[in-house]
């Protein structure tokens, strides 16, 4: 229940700052995070399937 309380709590500061700052910062951050997302799974699949064949 406190992990539960404190994403909630998280998600309203992000909220709130992303409605303080021009749209186009929240355009950059975003496409960074959905970047960042792509090299993770794509390191992950590559990662699975490497030790997959070991």
């Amino acid at each position: 229940m406190l992990v539960l309380v404190a994403a909630l709590l998280l998600l309203g500061v992000v909220l709130g700052a992303v409605a303080h700052v021009p749209v186009t910062v929240s355009l950059l951050a975003g496409a960074a995070i959905g970047a960042w997302l792509v090299v993770f799974a794509v390191r992950e699949r590559h990662r699975a399937h490497g030790t997959a064949r070991r």
